[in-house]
C-alpha cells in the first residue's frame, strides 16, 4: 500500500476531511472520503464559491495573500441534523491551497450546552444573592447587626449583659376597641406606617427597636454599643414619638394617642427560640419602663425618679408623686414634656 493511501485511509478514520485547490481557480483537485460524504452529490469539479455560497472569498484571499492561512465555519443540514464544519485554508505551494474539513458539531453542541449552563449558574446565583439579601433584611429587622453577625458566624448568639441602658415602652390606647370596631387591613396599613416612622425617629437618637408585640413597641439607647447619653437619647425618642402623632392625628381620621414608659437599669439580650427565633431582651429596666407604661396619661411619657434627675437639666419634667411599682416598691415618678 502506498504512503498516499495510508495517508487517505488515516485520514477518513480521524473524520478529517481534506481536499487540494488551484489557488487562482479555487477548483478542487482532489478531496478525500469523509470530505466527499459530507458534501455528496457535489462534482469535485465545481468551484469552491458554489460548494460554498455563504464563503467570503475576498476575506478568504485577502488573508492568504497576507498570513498564508484562513479559518472560518460553515453550518448546513445532512439528513435532518445541522452539521458544523470547521474551514481550514493553508497555502502549500504557490498555486496549490490545502482545505482541511473538521466536524465541530458536537463541540457546538457542548459549548452551547456549557452556556446554557452558565447562564442558569450566574441566574441562580443571582436569585441566592437575591434571597441571602432578603434574609439578612429580615435578620437585621429582628435583631442588631452585631447580634446578627454573631449568629451568622457561629450560629449561636451568646447572652449578652448590658448596663446600663434606657428602655422605651410604648403603647396605643384603646387599641383593642380600634380593632373591634375598624377594618383590620387599614388598622394594619396605619399600624406599620406609624411603626416605621417610629423606627426612623429612633434611629436619629442611636436607639434600636428591639420588637413589637400588637401595639406595644419597645424600643432601647445603649445596646448592643453602650452611649454614655443613653437616657437623653431615650428622652428625646419619646418625646418625637408624641409629637409625630401629635401631627399625625391633624390630618388622619382616626386618632392614634399613646403612653411611654422611660426606665433605665440592665438588661439581658440574647436569641430566643431555635425554629421561630427572635431577639429579646430581659431585664430590670424593661419590667419598670413596662409598669411605668401603666401610670401614663394618653400622650404623656412617665419617667422613673433616676432618670428624671439624669435629665432634669436638659427636659421639662414634672414629679406627680410617689407610686407602688409592682416588683419595685414604692418610687417617685415624673411625667417628661415636650419643651416646643
Amino acid at each position: 500500500m502506498s504512503i498516499e493511501a495510508i495517508n487517505e485511509q488515516l485520514l477518513r478514520a480521524i473524520g478529517v476531511g481534506v481536499a487540494l485547490l488551484d489557488r487562482q481557480t479555487l477548483r478542487f483537485g482532489f478531496r478525500n472520503d469523509t470530505f466527499d460524504e459530507w458534501f455528496s452529490g457535489d462534482s469535485q469539479s465545481d468551484p469552491l464559491q458554489q460548494l460554498f455560497p455563504d464563503l467570503d472569498v475576498n476575506t478568504l484571499q485577502k488573508n492568504l495573500f497576507e498570513t498564508g492561512r484562513y479559518t472560518s465555519e460553515i453550518t448546513f443540514k445532512k439528513k435532518r441534523r445541522t452539521l458544523v464544519i470547521a474551514l481550514d485554508f493553508t497555502v502549500a505551494h504557490d498555486d496549490v491551497l490545502v482545505l482541511v474539513c473538521q466536524n465541530i458539531t458536537r463541540i457546538k453542541e457542548l459549548e452551547s450546552m456549557i452556556d446554557s449552563y452558565s447562564m442558569m449558574v450566574e441566574r441562580n446565583t443571582r436569585e441566592l444573592k437575591r434571597e441571602k439579601e432578603q434574609v439578612e433584611k429580615l435578620l437585621l429587622n429582628l435583631m442588631p447587626r452585631s447580634v446578627y453577625e454573631e449568629y451568622k458566624t457561629f450560629g449561636v448568639v451568646t447572652p449578652q449583659l448590658y448596663d446600663p441602658v434606657s428602655v422605651l415602652m410604648l403603647d396605643f390606647v384603646g387599641f383593642t376597641d380600634m380593632v373591634a370596631s375598624q377594618d383590620p387591613s387599614v388598622t394594619v396599613t396605619e399600624l406599620n406606617d406609624i411603626y416605621s416612622a417610629f423606627d426612623r425617629i429612633g434611629e436619629q437618637f442611636g436607639c434600636e427597636r428591639i420588637k413589637t408585640i400588637g401595639d406595644a413597641y419597645i424600643t432601647v439607647a445603649g445596646l448592643p454599643d453602650p452611649t454614655p447619653d443613653h437616657a437623653k437619647a431615650i428622652a428625646s425618642t419619646a418625646i418625637r414619638f408624641v409629637r409625630y402623632l401629635t401631627r399625625r392625628n391633624l390630618s388622619h381620621p382616626h386618632q392614634w394617642r399613646c403612653r411611654i414608659g422611660l426606665a433605665s437599669g440592665s438588661v439581658v439580650g440574647s436569641v430566643v427560640g431555635i425554629q421561630k427565633y427572635v431577639y429579646d431582651i430581659f431585664g430590670p429596666a424593661v419590667n419598670l419602663a413596662s409598669r411605668l407604661q401603666e401610670f401614663s396619661e394618653p400622650m404623656t411619657i412617665t419617667v422613673q425618679d433616676e432618670v428624671a434627675h439624669v435629665l432634669k437639666d436638659q427636659f421639662d419634667l414634672e414629679n406627680i408623686g410617689s407610686r407602688e411599682i409592682r416588683g419595685f416598691g414604692e418610687q417617685d415618678i415624673w411625667c417628661l414634656f415636650d419643651r416646643s
